[in-house]
């Protein structure tokens, strides 16, 4: 390998900010997608509280399906976060094995998530039955697509792992995938309260 080459794998870390632009820039991505979400909570509790007769949600949705699903994803948090620190520690291994349950616990959730929409739907109940089910299945649907795209993310990393093991950037991507799981979860945590409990 060249040493222009070498520069040019190093990671850039802006001299104003001191952190990497992957770093930054999937923070920026996070703040984009703070906002969306922020508006569709937004949204639901201006439906919530402008309606006469809202239902409670542990009346219509599965709680404890729910809560099933919610300890799931705090797990999966937890094999993230190892599979990022074996990176770190460069034990290619044991990242496999943490990222690949990461993975499957995402796997899980949507698998989880499918039953209960099942359900719903076995049941005659749709978005167009009323404005919280309406609610419900965008929040939960836009956010089940958060999850497909994470363990794409994860997916190709842990592909990638075979062969990109020792490239500069390898780390600085796990980490971004980390952060991006990591708000993956935290909406599912104001997901669940506030659709089920309250």
């Amino acid at each position: 390998m060249s040493s222009e080459a070498a520069v040019m794998d190093v990671p850039h870390v802006g001299a104003s900010t001191g952190v990497t632009n992957a770093k930054l820039g999937i923070w920026l991505f996070l703040a984009s997608e703070v906002m969306l979400f922020s508006t569709l909570f937004t949204t639901y509790i201006v439906l919530r509280l402008g309606s006469s007769s809202w239902p409670r949600g542990w009346n219509v949705l599965n709680v404890p399906l729910g809560t099933v699903n919610t300890l799931v994803l705090i797990t999966s948090s937890v094999t993230v976060v190892m599979a990022y620190a074996k990176a770190i520690e460069r034990k290619r291994g044991q990242f496999r094995l943490f990222m690949s349950l990461t993975i499957a616990l995402g796997v899980l959730f949507l698998i989880l998530k499918g039953f209960e929409w099942g359900q719903h739907f076995h049941n005659g109940e749709f978005p167009s039955t009323s404005i919280f089910l309406a609610a419900y299945f965008t929040m939960t649907g836009l956010h089940a697509l958060h999850v497909i795209g994470g363990l794409i993310t994860n997916s190709i990393l842990l592909w990638l792992s075979e062969t990109q093991w020792d490239h500069p950037l390898f780390i600085g991507r796990v980490e971004a995938a980390g952060l991006y799981w990591h708000f993956v979860d935290i909406v599912w945590i104001f997901l669940f309260p506030a659709l089920y409990l309250l």
